[in-house]
């Protein structure tokens, strides 16, 4: 990836997916296995211990610059003159160029979320996400068909060794800026042993990029539950749309009403219930 001059600089330091052991079947017959490699990632920003993130260690410099964002630490980009991650030690060293970032107080109000390998973040995002505005943006049924067909073909880690979620980032414009192509352009699909961990992966590689270069009008496909915290990860990278093969919560479709955002549930094959936002699907059949 091209780094700018207002870009941090990034190690790549991608890990081993898969780990290889036997298990034992129900006849007593030993059987080779791959399963999801997962370790943990302590996050360091000015050398301050933010949290320790359990990892598939995909993109892991994308996944602590995602991480940052969402949970709102680090505002602008250009603040961050680096990110080193060193899998010796099983640490992320975030650099800022004035080296003076101060972490949230101990006592600062947070939530305890359903979030794999994170497990909170701080109360007061709740309230600051749900003020925020969306773009416009819709899709029509055929890509939102496209889209569930991309990602069940897509080659990925969890067809070898399971246990493992996925989220993918789509342009609804697909390759033609000047019209909608019903095959939405798939930019970009990520694993980890967490939906949270793999939606803020995307996030950061989205973060990084310079704005002709972000999607258009993007839509994000995740294989996991889409609760509130994932609601308020899309709500911060302005997606208008989240997919996921399976459902929502309470809490999850409130803070997608207050957004206006559109969110489709139980997507497999050519099937979706849309929970939420449907004024943001093109031909959509309307109950009576």
């Amino acid at each position: 990836m091209p780094q700018g001059d207002h870009l941090p600089r990034l190690t790549q330091a991608a890990a081993l997916f898969t780990f290889a052991m036997d298990a034992v079947d129900e006849t007593g017959l030993v059987r080779p296995l791959l399963i999801p490699a997962e370790r943990p990632l302590t996050v360091y920003i000015d050398r301050q211990e933010i949290v320790t993130l359990m990892t598939l260690g995909q993109n892991p410099e994308w996944l602590v610059l995602g991480y940052i964002r969402n949970q709102n630490l680090i505002a602008d980009l250009s603040q961050i003159e680096s990110v080193t991650v060193d899998w010796e030690v099983g640490a992320a060293a975030v650099a800022t160029r004035t080296g003076q970032f101060k972490a949230p107080a101990k006592d600062a109000p947070r939530v305890v979320t359903t979030g794999c390998g994170q497990g909170s973040m701080f109360g007061h995002l709740y309230d600051q996400v749900s003020q925020l505005q969306l773009p416009d943006g819709q899709a029509t049924q055929a890509q939102l068909f496209s889209v569930i067909d991309q990602v069940r073909e897509h080659p990925s880690v969890y067809k070898q060794a399971g246990s493992m979620h996925g989220c993918a980032l789509f342009d609804l414009m697909g390759d033609d800026a000047g019209a909608v192509q019903d095959t939405p352009l798939l930019r970009l699909f990520i694993e980890d042993v967490g939906r949270h961990n793999a939606l803020d992966t995307l996030s950061g590689w989205d973060w990084l990029q310079s704005p002709d270069q972000r999607v258009r009008r993007p839509l994000v496909y995740t294989t996991g539950r889409l609760t509130s915290e994932m609601m308020m990860k899309a709500a911060q990278m302005a997606i208008p749309i989240v997919m996921s093969r399976s459902g929502t919560t309470q809490m999850g479709w409130d803070l997608a009403n207050r957004l206006g955002l559109c969110v489709i549930g139980r997507a497999k094959h050519r099937r979706y219930l849309c929970f939420a936002g449907g004024h943001r699907i093109v031909g959509a059949t309307q109950p009576g």
